[in-house]
């Protein structure tokens, strides 16, 4: 790096890297709001009739304002129920967050220990009051069977709906269901395009990837969803959310993390900022797309066995 920049690289980087410390693990984050909204629709088009008729219902009688009350815009709930006393109480911050989220380690792929080995809901406990450490393959599969019981009140069925809606989504954003001692992602600092300020490789696969698509998810989400053949749609409908999580983790071990041939920048304190090229992009992108249509077909496929 030529010397008579670096003083200034280095302030730049240095601010940046100390906001970043500052801020929460990005692995409470997945996909952005945009990104969920397109799940939501790929989802909503793939539910049976029945299904559809019996969710609407749900929905029509929640009266929840932390989000408007149509499926499309519930897929974004559970990140503002989390957020909503983040502030102040911490009950529903502290109580909910782990639940976004699997960190797989890429050193070992050890699932049952990314999953605080599996600890189950008391005797008489709603999914919704807990564990708090529990990740989010547990908390998919507790929710679906809270939606599919007869015997489970209608306020907890809504609830479970929506934690459904978000939680899947979550499952397939790759750096929720991996994670490389660096926070999800979170202290993995990049640099792309013509930015000169660093960013997080984390956020950048939640929000920057996304927003690469189109300004609009529901637009973005239908065009996906055309593209979503039947036997496709059979294909991605079938396995385990055990299976579904591995998936991602593999899609995080091949390509979001493959930095090879990529410059660095050393930066201060020996950090180093990792530098995303028009390659890493190409590669990143149809992940992205797959990805967001894969877990609206898996939405709907959890809610359509929750619910016929």
């Amino acid at each position: 790096m030529n010397t008579a920049i670096r003083p200034r690289w280095k302030r730049i980087f240095g601010a940046a890297f100390a906001i970043a410390l500052a801020l929460p693990a990005a692995s409470l984050f997945a996909w952005g709001d945009d990104g969920h909204e397109i799940t939501g629709v790929i989802a909503y088009a793939h539910l049976a009739s029945a299904v559809k008729k019996n969710v609407d219902a749900l929905l029509a009688a929640d009266r929840d304002t932390l989000t408007a009350a149509d499926f499309v815009s519930r897929t974004v709930w559970a990140d503002k129920y989390r957020d909503s006393d983040r502030q102040t109480t911490k009950k529903r911050y502290e109580g909910t967050r782990e639940w976004h989220f699997v960190d797989i380690e890429l050193s070992d792929g050890n699932v049952e220990s990314a999953c605080h080995r599996y600890p189950t809901v008391s005797s008489g406990q709603f999914a919704s009051a807990g564990p708090a450490k529990a990740c989010v393959i547990d908390k998919i599969g507790q929710f679906a069977a809270e939606l599919r019981s007869s015997a489970t009140p209608k306020s907890e069925k809504v609830l479970a709906l929506k934690f459904l809606l978000h939680f899947v989504g979550d499952l397939h954003q790759p750096l929720h269901a991996a994670d490389n001692r660096d926070r999800g992602g979170n202290d993995v600092a990049i640099i792309y395009g013509n930015h000169t300020t660093p960013d997080n490789l984390h956020s950048y696969w939640d929000r920057e990837l996304v927003e690469r698509l189109g300004s609009d998810p529901r637009t973005i989400g239908a065009a996906l969803n055309r593209q979503i053949s039947s036997a496709k749609a059979e294909q991605w409908s079938k396995g385990t959310f055990s299976a579904w999580a591995r998936e991602s983790f593999q899609q995080a071990k091949t390509v979001v993390y493959n930095f090879t041939g990529k410059r660095e920048f050393n930066a201060e304190r020996g950090s180093k900022i990792q530098r995303l090229d028009a390659a890493y992009e190409q590669r990143a992108l149809p992940v992205v797309r797959e990805q967001l249509s894969k877990a609206g077909v898996r939405i709907a496929t959890v809610l359509n066995n929750a619910l016929l």
